[in-house]
């Protein structure tokens, strides 16, 4: 691809995929998506779309369905229309009037760093809270 140009990737509405797809600049998905969604640029779940997949990517719009974690590097977004089910990690997160949102969050510019590691330090912090010490 030559410097400057910009593709997208377009999943019609009379598309299935089971897998995972991987993408640089931007996607769009108008079909059906089993497996995981992973790119760097902007991934749009159109209208009508429904995705049972983990997603991971730059910037996340949902104006469809989705059932599996959402994790945007700089944002998501859940139109009036969007339906997620699952957990959502960004730096930055805009629910619309309508969205319909099933899960945890995790928001603010440390959203996504270490995850693994605060939820260990996270649970035997809480055991310890209130409790006498010997």
């Amino acid at each position: 691809m030559a410097e400057g140009t910009n593709q997208t990737t377009t999943i019609g509405a009379d598309t299935s995929i089971t897998g995972e797809i991987s993408f640089e600049s931007a996607a769009q998905v108008y079909g059906r998506v089993e497996g995981k969604i992973v790119g760097k640029g902007e991934l749009r779940i159109g209208s009508g779309a429904t995705c049972r997949a983990a997603i991971d990517a730059g910037r996340v719009t949902v104006d469809g369905t989705v059932e599996g974690d959402v994790v945007g590097r700089d944002r998501v977004e859940l139109t009036a229309k969007a339906r997620v089910t699952g957990d959502v990690t960004a730096p930055k997160l805009v629910v619309n009037e309508g969205a319909s949102f099933y899960g945890h969050c995790r928001v603010g510019p440390d959203a996504g760093k270490e995850q693994a590691r605060s939820v260990a330090e996270t649970k035997p912090a809480a055991k310890g809270v209130g409790a006498p010490t010997a």
